[in-house]
This record gives C-alpha cells, sequence and structure tokens, in this order.
C-alpha cells in the first residue's frame, strides 16, 4: 500500500483552486481508513509560495516541479511530472479535481501508470482490501459503486466536499523533471469576455426557471431578490437554451454544481439534471404552482404559489428587515 498524491490546480492569479482543498478533505478522509499518508503535488513557474500553503493547509509533504516549461497548462508537460511525483511520493492514489486540466491529463496518467481511471467521484472509501468509488450516472439519476484493487487515478466532483480546515506540518521538496522536448507547446491564451458570474463561491443564490416567462423578468423579479439577499443570481438549463441568460448562470449537471447555504428556486419544476447542481445545497426553499413538481423532493420549504405574487413581496420583506 503506497501513499495518497494529491494534485493541486492553479488558478490564473497563481492562487491554487478552492477544489483542490477539497480533493484535500477526501484524501485525508481515505488515509486515515486506509493507512495511506497523503502527500502533495504543484506544478507551474514561481509556485512555491503556493506549494507551502498547500503543504501547510492539509495536503502533506508536497513536492513542487517549478519549471518555466509549466508557466502554461501543457498537458505532455503535467503527464511527465505528474508520473514521476507518483514514483517520488510512492503513490497508490492520485487525486485531481474534475475540472478541464483533471479531463484532459488525468487518463493519460492513468494510462501511463496501468492504473485504473475513475473520473467525477464525490466520494472515495476504503480498506485493507480495496477502494469503493462512488459517482453519479446518467445525468445524476443513478450513484454507481465501483470497486478498485490495485492504483488508481481519480478525479473529484467540485462541491461534493467541504474545503479541508486543519493544518499539516508537510513542508515542501523540490523534484526535477526533465521537460525538454516537449512537443506541444503553448501559444497563447484567448480570454473569454466575463460575465462576472461565479456561483461555485456563492453563499446565496436565487434562481429562475421557465416559470419567470420572459428574458426581462429576471432582471425585473430574480434578480432583486438575490441582491436584497446579498446573493447571486442562477437559472436553469431551459432558460440558458432559451438564450435569456448567458451558461456561467446556468445551475445543474451541464453547468455549475453549488453547495449555497440558502437556494431560492424561482418557477423551476426541477429536472434531474438541476437537481444533481444545487440538491448539496444546505438549506432549499421552492416556489411553484405545480404541487406535485420535483423540486419540491428536495426542498426544506416548499411555496405552492406563483412567483409573481411571492417572490416581489419577500423581497420588500427582505428590504424591510434589513431597514
Amino acid at each position: 500500500m503506497g501513499n495518497i498524491l494529491i494534485v493541486a490546480e492553479l488558478a490564473a492569479n497563481g492562487a491554487i483552486r478552492d477544489s483542490s482543498y477539497e480533493v484535500v478533505t477526501l484524501a485525508r478522509r481515505l488515509a486515515e481508513a486506509t493507512g495511506r499518508g497523503t502527500r502533495g503535488l504543484v506544478l507551474g513557474s514561481g509556485v512555491a509560495d503556493a506549494a507551502e500553503k498547500f503543504a501547510a493547509a492539509g495536503a502533506g509533504e508536497t513536492l513542487v516541479v517549478d519549471d518555466p516549461a509549466l508557466a502554461n497548462y501543457n498537458v505532455e508537460g503535467f503527464n511527465k511530472a505528474i508520473r514521476a511525483a507518483v514514483s517520488a511520493a510512492e503513490a497508490d492514489v492520485v487525486l485531481l479535481s474534475n475540472s478541464p486540466i483533471g479531463w484532459d491529463v488525468a487518463p493519460r496518467v492513468a494510462a501511463g501508470l496501468d492504473a485504473a481511471f475513475v473520473s467525477d467521484c464525490f466520494n472515495i472509501e476504503g480498506n485493507d482490501s480495496g477502494l469503493t468509488l462512488f459517482r453519479r450516472i446518467f445525468n445524476g439519476k443513478l450513484d454507481a459503486e465501483l470497486g478498485v484493487a490495485g492504483p488508481l487515478v481519480a478525479t473529484v466532483q467540485p462541491g461534493a466536499n467541504d474545503a479541508f480546515e486543519g493544518s499539516a506540518d508537510g513542508g515542501t521538496k523540490p523534484l526535477e523533471v526533465a521537460l525538454d522536448g516537449l512537443r506541444a507547446q503553448y501559444v497563447e491564451t484567448k480570454q473569454a469576455e466575463s460575465t462576472g458570474v461565479d456561483l461555485s463561491k456563492a453563499d446565496i443564490i436565487v434562481s429562475g426557471g421557465r416559470g419567470v416567462g420572459a428574458p426581462e423578468k429576471f432582471g425585473e423579479v430574480i434578480q432583486p431578490l438575490a441582491d436584497a439577499l446579498g446573493g447571486a443570481m442562477g437559472a436553469s438549463r431551459p432558460v440558458v437554451d432559451a438564450g435569456w441568460l448567458d451558461h456561467p448562470y446556468q445551475v445543474g449537471s451541464s453547468g455549475q454544481i453549488v453547495t449555497p447555504k440558502l437556494y431560492v428556486a424561482c418557477g423551476i419544476s426541477g429536472a434531474i439534471q438541476h437537481l444533481v447542481g444545487m440538491k448539496g445545497s444546505n438549506y432549499v426553499i421552492a416556489i411553484n404552482k405545480d404541487p406535485d413538481a420535483p423540486i419540491f423532493e428536495v426542498a426544506d420549504i416548499g411555496v405552492v404559489a406563483d412567483l409573481f405574487d411571492i417572490v416581489p413581496a419577500l423581497t420588500e420583506a427582505v428590504g424591510a428587515a434589513k431597514g
């Protein structure tokens, strides 16, 4: 039995993404159950400070591959560095966030190590005889349970675990990896126009569905309640498909997976792909005219009423309560 290697992912500003600290939580829980140790890995250029933070925030001893060739994501370079880190850390389990980088590099790492690969896990359990992984399939309709007896590379669903709260006196250790002669070369980054929407970090989300009726009603009814509560506005997939709001507002398996403290669903029936994206919310309020709407199955409070009667009144009440 080896160790668990946690591969950190860096944002454009050089900070480690929150989703990587969520992977730390899962890794430490698995390590405690199986008797493994945890090791971190930070890849990039000029990443010493980020590596120190990752090591101290629960990852344990963290390997650092600091090379100008990794200043921008390079699948070939990341693949070589991760596989070298697996050997250096004596790891038999490699965990990454289920992000576009994770989707791209994790299967290549698994193939190179002749290891099992499982994507988008929300939990991993284990004992002396092997590991059990849990992931949602068929657009969230079913939970699959998979058993793995040998080496494993897995990606972990963002939002499925809380970010690790604790510390570890792991320190960092440089790892030299030969990255010359990479066939894949970084050319340029073209930044898409940003909407400024990041629902994954919102503590309060007010979402609207087809029941809102028209695109202008989001600005007139849904956004004011979100503003009054100090939260963000979201939407269901049919709203985005209709072009009423841009894709970053979409909550669901094909949009953003969110875990706010409060989620208010207005005029959303509750299709399974939407429920997958928000059912990890701490408290859910659903407003819908249909008493049989599936959204009520996950709601803590269900209001069977016209949202145009309830939402403006609720917005006014919140404003009055705040003075």
